[in-house]
């Protein structure tokens, strides 16, 4: 039982379990039906994504300060009640089940992932 952090659109894992969509929109050109089918998500979680302006100031990032910046202002996005309740359950979760959360991004060192690993693993959450 655990949680794996992937990225979205690659092949699933043996025992991965149900795959968690924890981005802000969902993927473009693929028809709701197939998102599962063609190893996207079983189910989407944007509450667990960047605001639409942070992510694009993740992404804009070129060097580990204005990385640093945009994992402090998630963090702080993540502390709102809705998203924090959400980690909570998936930490409590990944003690029963296994599971994935993922994203579309290439780097997990450069995505709002890694930072969900970090707020899962301060929650006590099992990760593969």
């Amino acid at each position: 039982m655990s949680i794996r952090i992937i990225r979205l659109g690659t092949p699933r894992a043996a025992n991965e379990g149900l795959r968690l969509g924890t981005v802000r929109r969902p993927p473009r050109g693929v028809p709701k039906a197939e998102f599962a089918r063609r190893d996207f998500y079983d189910t989407w979680l944007p509450n667990l994504s960047p605001s639409a302006p942070l992510m694009a100031e993740g992404q804009a990032a070129q060097d580990e300060r204005q990385w640093a910046a945009f994992k402090r202002k998630f963090h702080a996005e993540m502390k709102q009640p809705e998203a924090s309740h959400l980690l909570d359950l998936l930490a409590a979760l990944s003690h029963q089940t296994s599971f994935s959360l993922g994203c579309y991004c290439e780097d997990e060192n450069h995505c709002h992932r890694s930072v969900l690993r970090e707020l899962l693993a301060q929650r006590g959450a099992e990760i593969a």
